[in-house]
């Protein structure tokens, strides 16, 4: 894509009513807008970043066996009061009446929704285990939106819901639930640590959360760095519950957490289903969750320097800014088109500032934009056939043909 055609307007300076670092760089960065506290619009670039994480998001489910479908939005009251929570999650739950006088809500998760969904298509043992996902917009009436994509009011989420006969098909699925949440940060540039958390409501296990340590994480975590994890301070023992090692205590931000749900859902909503001998039995039922938002803000968090952002190569919004610098003659001109061609014809998903602005602007939009890797054409390379690249997380600028660097990128990437 070329940049003169990109609605991006890179702010001179940050916007003043945000405190945290991942809302300051993202909107200066022209990726998001925000529009009230807790909800921000996604602007061309950002959204380009959403996309590639719910991309990843979507190839890890689906190599774990996930079926992708996509809930409403909007509840009726009724479904929630199967449950109970139609009380219990008034504080966070817009709820109101709609023109007929019906009450319903908009979803701050899907429990129910998905349990109700579920019935009459699981009837028989035969039927299980099945896993289904969606990722979708999700609403909470949040009194703490002050962290940007941290802690949203409005935000994407990915929850993943397994439905299992028994315990031991329910353990299984868990365990490898716990191996795809760990590619999915990976791929996305984060170390997460597996963290045992409350079950709450849901269950008297542990559940478990994906924390990764920053700064200005709200969660108080104790880790042990030999066994390489953690628990939340509310349920932390003062030793390592595998290694008995010392813990010590850190910021973090969660950015996924599973939850074996037992019969909590699949009772109240008539869930069952026939096992070998006939009997009827409830749906034992777990869930999973991913904060699209919350992740994009996490990955800014940890990747980012005084010049700012540094995306990890697989959400980049582009995988190379090639940047035309110096006075447009014809041949620059036409240099410069010419390694843009061969750089979308290699495959390199390339942002190409073909711009009448300063070098200076140029560069420095570049280093805060924060695409992997940069690369220039400007006369001294033109003289040369060459073009000056070098990586965002890197210090060090090199010369060679572009041939070399597509080669370079492949072999990288």
């Amino acid at each position: 894509m070329k940049q003169s055609e990109l609605f991006l307007k890179v702010q001179k300076d940050f916007p003043k009513d945000e405190v945290a670092e991942n809302a300051r760089l993202l909107i200066r960065g022209g990726y998001v807008e925000k529009l009230m506290a807790g909800v921000y619009s996604f602007l061309p670039l950002g959204l380009r970043v959403r996309e590639n994480v719910m991309r990843v998001i979507r190839e890890e489910m689906n190599a774990l066996g996930g079926n992708e479908i996509l809930l409403p939005a909007l509840h009726p009251k009724s479904v929630w009061e199967k449950s109970g929570r139609w009380k219990t999650l008034e504080p966070v739950m817009y709820q109101f009446k709609d023109h007929a006088g019906k009450e319903v809500g908009l979803g701050a998760t899907h429990e129910e929704v998905i349990a109700n969904l579920a019935c009459g298509k699981i009837e028989s043992y035969a039927d299980l285990p099945k896993a289904l996902y969606q990722i979708q917009t999700k609403f909470r009436d949040e009194p703490r939106a002050k962290s940007g994509l941290l802690r949203g009011r409005e935000f994407t989420m990915k929850d993943l819901y397994s439905f299992h006969a028994d315990e031991e098909s329910l353990n299984e699925f868990y365990e490898r639930a716990k191996e795809a949440y760990f590619n999915v940060f990976s791929r996305c540039g984060l170390t997460a640590l597996l963290t045992e958390a409350s079950g709450g409501d849901f269950s008297k296990e542990y559940s478990h959360e994906f924390q990764v340590e920053s700064p200005v994480g709200e969660d108080r975590i104790m880790v042990c760095r030999k066994c390489r994890i953690a628990q939340n301070a509310e349920v932390a023992k003062e030793t390592c519950p595998k290694c008995g090692g010392k813990t010590e205590e850190a910021n973090a931000i969660e950015v996924g957490n599973i939850f074996k749900l037992g019969t909590r859902f699949s009772e109240p909503a008539g869930l069952f289903f026939k096992d070998a001998s006939g009997a009827q039995k409830p749906v034992i039922m777990a869930s999973y969750g991913i904060g699209v938002e919350r992740l994009i803000g996490a990955t800014v968090e940890v990747h980012h320097d005084l010049m700012g952002i540094v995306w990890p190569e697989e959400i980049a919004p582009f995988r190379a800014h090639l940047l035309s610098v110096g006075k447009k003659s014809a041949g620059l001109q036409k240099f410069g088109e010419e390694v843009y061609s061969k750089l979308t014809s290699g495959g390199v998903e390339t942002l190409y500032d073909d711009r009448d602005a300063p070098p200076g602007e140029k560069l420095f939009e570049a280093d805060f934009i924060g695409i992997p890797w940069r690369v220039i054409v400007s006369e001294k390379t033109l003289k040369e056939g060459k073009v000056e690249v070098k990586k965002r997380s890197e210090e060090k600028a090199e010369l060679m043909n572009i041939e070399e660097f597509i080669k370079k990128f492949k072999v990288s990437s």
